[in-house]
């Protein structure tokens, strides 16, 4: 029998390091993770975001469904809806794979990759 370790996301802190061009988080964004049960939860900014936060469900293999909202530098509020599958890498941190889509303006979808930052 296996024991399959549960992914948690409460206390990570995770960084950018892919995006498509329609997005707007950028490698100066930082995102602060909180999870209670199956709640997620996280405030985000930096680059081009001044203040954004996220609200999503994580399932028994890690998954994100989320939606999320923030403020750009040109005063604009947006909003979107994002799944995001977890990878655990060589070092333990995890590396988040996310489809996301914006649910105002232009409707378009992107792809983006986001990695927790190693604790010193």
């Amino acid at each position: 029998m296996f024991i399959i370790q549960a992914i948690h996301y409460n206390n990570k802190t995770f960084v950018s390091i892919e995006n498509t061009s329609n997005g707007e988080v950028s490698r100066e964004t930082i995102f602060h993770y909180k999870q209670q049960d199956h709640f997620v939860w996280a405030d985000y900014s930096g680059g081009g975001i001044l203040l954004g936060h996220l609200i999503g469900v994580v399932d028994e293999r890690g998954t994100l469904e989320m939606r999320y909202h923030h403020i750009n530098e040109a005063g604009e509020l947006m909003t979107g809806e994002c799944t995001s599958i977890p990878e655990i890498l060589s070092d333990g941190r995890m590396r988040l794979y996310e489809s996301w889509q914006w649910t105002c303006k232009d409707q378009s979808k992107g792809q983006s990759i986001v990695e927790e930052v190693k604790e010193e």
